[in-house]
């Protein structure tokens, strides 16, 4: 479950929120001498002011194949600036609009997040009925094992709607 809740986390770190952020390109695949690799494996990448990231990339002859993933990733939507040894994304003020379907964005994520916590709950009360079952737990341990999972599962979605709650702000804000 932390781990459902981790990935939620970093994942709601690339949606844009019109303020610069690494995380908005930091995992971003580059196809470099045959291999995909992560942006943050072939450049330093920095945030120089609140509109703007800068890319360096440790090999000049990256440069082209960096621009081309920024330019072709549909999810970002910035155009890269290249001057020969960086390249600057510039980061517009969001409109509403496009507000607005960040925040859609934002809930579908948060959803596949409560899906898998609901999975791994639904996984682990079958393991707890098994063993009940095989009489290898009695029905009272088994009754305490499920109520402090439901504990559990209230304890990650309060995280989990934190999170939301937190980044719509961050997004909705002008």
């Amino acid at each position: 479950m932390d781990k459902a809740v981790a990935y939620t986390r970093a994942d709601l770190g690339s949606l844009r929120s019109g303020r610069a952020s690494i995380s908005l390109v930091d995992n971003l695949s580059v196809e470099y001498y045959g291999q995909t690799q992560p942006l943050k494996g072939l450049a330093t990448i920095n945030t120089p002011d609140a509109r703007t990231i800068a890319i360096t990339p440790w090999d000049r002859g990256a440069m082209p194949v960096v621009e081309k993933a920024i330019r072709e990733n549909q999810a970002l939507g910035l155009t890269p600036n290249n001057d020969g040894q960086t390249i600057r994304l510039n980061i517009p003020p969001l409109t509403e609009e496009r507000r607005h379907d960040i925040v859609k964005s934002l809930r579908e994520k948060i959803e596949n997040c409560h899906v898998s916590l609901r999975n791994i709950r639904h996984e682990l009360l079958s393991e707890v009925r098994k063993l009940e079952k095989a009489k290898l737990a009695s029905q009272d341990d088994a009754k305490a094992a499920e109520t402090e999972l439901n504990k559990q599962m209230e304890h990650y979605r309060t995280q989990i709607e934190q999170l939301e709650q937190t980044k719509t702000t961050e997004i909705m804000e002008v």
